[in-house]
Formats: structure tokens, C-alpha cells, sequence
């Protein structure tokens, strides 16, 4: 897969945004919307990927998943890692329960369906649970276990077919979060739940099929394209808030804005340029780090003080996840990604052990009430 620097631009786009918001910085009431554009930035690399080793013949299920743990679970469980001293000096015992909760459904990918039941995302008291971010990783994770069964069962069919499938499944999932969205269902169903967000990860790999179609080339128009789609996220970012039912209509312009960078940002464009502008291109290779660091910090922060804290502390702990992203990107993430450090079986047997030892250690939060004796 060809490298594009302006994706990982856009990748900070996406992330910078959903921090300040959750840092509750004004001017990005609407930047719960990069959630959105991640969604379908992992739907373009991930058919990109699978597909162009569909079409070699080189595509195994071993494979997919043994990439999909290097690049999430390492640095994923670092950071929880890292939430246990804070968890246990600062929650009471049903709250330390409840962690212990969260710690078992984030690691076997249904913090959704978690928080979903438990949870209202816009609601003030979110803002005090550590994990609570990482229920879009769920919805990925619980993607990628259908999507290559999907490509890998549609293949024969032709890319052309394939493409209708992928349209009728969005236009599906784009209907029901629409209906969810106008009163219909529950908004925490809409909100939380795959089958409403899937078609924007199934919008990213239409952009997969008709760059193969369609390569990538500088034109007026791919300029003008690309600073359409750049109009519409900036126009999400300032212009949605809390109060609009999402996702639904108000979700099509920043998905449709970041598909259209995707189909036609070329580097040596005006927005391609832009976005692969070296410390736009950094801050998107932390982006994922970065996304993990930045709710226990704030939430962490949210309980140990008894009033909300200043802008000016937020902003310093936004900066900081980006300080701590950068830590776990380089002695994590990067480590964990190379297959000269790691064999399959290694990986394999890695994430087991992490996952087991989290689980047990969650239990134990649970089964043991939340440990009251730490406040004796």
C-alpha cells in the first residue's frame, strides 16, 4: 500500500478536535465528529489493505488479526495498565466496580454494549469514566470481525458487485441511524451500537474501491473536491453540538467531507499540501495513542478535583496526552509493529497472557466490591 502522507494530516484533524471537545474547549462544540472521520479512515486503509492481498492471493485471517493486535492491543493495554494506581486511589467502591467492568469489555472489544446499557455519552457524569473512549474501538474491532469474512466471501463476485454489496450495507446502516436518529429508538442505541455507525467504515472502503478504480491524480477539480470535504469537517467541528441527534443526517457532512479528502487530496494540492505539512503528519502517527491517553486523563483529573478544572489545565492535559502518546508510540507501538521483534506465536500468545492476567485482575475488583478496605 502506497504511503500517504496526507492521510496521517487527517488523521490529527480527526483527533485534535475530540480531545478539546472532551477537554470542553470552546469552538469545538462539534469535535465528537473525528470519531467519525476515523471510522472512515480505518474503512479506506483497512479494504485497501485486504484487498490488494485478496487480489494476490496472499490474504489469511492469522494474518489480518495478528496486524489488528500489533497496531491496537499494545499500547491499548499500556495505557490501562497505567489507569490501575489511579483507579484504585481515587474511585469509591461501586465506581472501582465499575471500572473492573470496563476493563473486562474493553478487552474483549464490547465496551460499546457496555456503555451503551450504562451510559449516556453527552451526559455530565461520562466525563468521570476513564475508559469510556474506547467503545469506538469496540465498534471497529467488532467490524473487522465480519468486513474480510464479507470481502472474502463476495470476492469472486467482481469489484464491481462487491461494491454494490458495500453500497446496499451503508445505505442500510445510513437508514436505520437516520430513523434511530429522529426519535424512533433509543439514542444510545444509535449512538454506541455498529449497525447504525457502519456505514461510515463502509463509506472509507468505498473510497478503498474507487481510488483502485479511479488512482489518485492532481486536477482542479480533485482540488476543489478536497477543499469541499475540508469546509465540511471545519463546518461539523464549530457548528454541531451535543444537542443534535447523532449520528444520523448531522453525521453525512463531516463522513461525506472526509471521504472527499480521501478520493482527492493530492499532496501537491492546496488541502493535500496542508495536511501533510510535517507537524500535522506527526500528530496523526500519535493520533491513536493520543485518542488513548486523553480520557483517563481527563476523567482521572475530573474526580481528584472538587471543582471543573480550568481551560488552562485542560489544555495542559491535552498536551499532555500528545507527550504521553509520543512515549507510547515510540517504546510501544513501533516495538510491538515490527516483526523482527515479534513472531506471530509471540503476539499471539502476548495478547493472551495481558488479556487473561487484566481479566482476573478485574474480577477481582468486582468480586471483592470495590475493595472498601483502601478507605479504612
Amino acid at each position: 500500500m502506497q504511503y500517504r502522507s496526507e492521510v496521517d494530516g487527517l488523521r490529527a484533524l480527526a483527533v485534535i478536535p475530540v480531545i478539546l471537545f472532551h477537554a470542553g474547549i470552546t469552538g469545538f462544540s462539534g469535535g465528537f465528529v473525528g470519531v467519525d472521520m476515523f471510522f472512515v479512515i480505518s474503512g479506506y486503509l483497512i479494504t485497501t489493505i485486504i484487498s490488494a492481498e485478496l487480489a494476490a492471493g496472499t490474504f489469511t485471517l492469522a494474518a489480518f488479526y495478528e496486524r489488528r493486535i500489533r497496531r491496537i492491543l499494545p499500547a491499548l493495554f499500556f495505557v490501562m495498565l497505567a489507569c490501575l494506581p489511579f483507579a484504585w486511589w481515587l474511585l469509591l467502591p461501586h465506581e472501582l466496580v465499575a471500572f473492573g467492568r470496563s476493563l473486562i469489555a474493553v478487552v474483549v472489544f464490547v465496551s460499546n454494549l457496555l456503555f451503551w446499557q450504562d451510559s449516556d455519552y453527552f451526559a455530565a457524569d461520562s466525563e468521570l469514566i476513564p475508559l469510556l473512549h474506547t467503545w469506538s474501538l469496540a465498534v471497529e474491532e467488532q467490524y473487522y470481525v465480519l468486513f474480510p469474512l464479507l470481502l472474502m466471501l463476495c470476492w469472486h463476485l467482481g469489484r464491481r458487485k462487491l461494491m454494490l454489496i458495500i453500497t446496499l450495507i451503508a445505505a442500510l446502516s445510513l437508514g436505520l441511524a437516520i430513523t434511530l436518529a429522529s426519535g424512533v429508538g433509543d439514542a444510545a442505541t444509535n449512538f454506541y451500537l455498529l449497525p447504525s455507525r457502519a456505514w461510515e467504515l463502509m463509506t472509507g472502503a468505498a473510497c478503498a474501491f474507487y481510488l483502485q478504480r479511479y488512482p489518485l491524480r492532481q486536477s482542479r477539480l480533485g482540488a476543489g473536491l478536497s477543499l469541499a470535504g475540508l469546509c465540511l469537517i471545519v463546518g461539523s467541528i464549530i457548528g454541531l453540538d451535543d444537542s443534535v441527534p447523532f449520528p444520523g443526517l448531522y453525521a453525512i457532512p463531516p463522513v461525506l467531507g472526509t471521504a472527499l479528502i480521501i478520493i482527492s487530496a493530492h499532496s501537491r494540492s492546496g488541502v493535500g499540501r496542508m495536511l501533510s505539512l510535517k507537524a500535522l503528519v506527526a500528530l496523526g502517527l500519535l493520533s491513536y495513542s493520543a485518542y488513548l491517553w486523553h480520557q483517563p486523563l481527563f476523567a482521572f483529573t475530573r474526580l481528584y478535583l472538587a471543582d471543573e478544572p480550568s481551560h488552562l489545565l485542560m489544555l495542559s492535559l491535552a498536551a499532555s496526552a500528545f507527550v504521553l502518546a509520543f512515549i507510547s508510540w515510540r517504546f510501544i507501538e513501533k516495538p510491538f509493529r515490527n516483526r523482527k521483534n515479534f513472531s506471530q506465536r509471540q503476539i499471539f500468545l502476548m495478547a493472551l497472557a495481558a488479556s487473561s492476567a487484566l481479566i482476573v485482575l478485574a474480577l477481582s475488583f468486582i468480586l471483592l466490591d470495590g475493595m472498601p478496605e483502601r478507605f479504612a
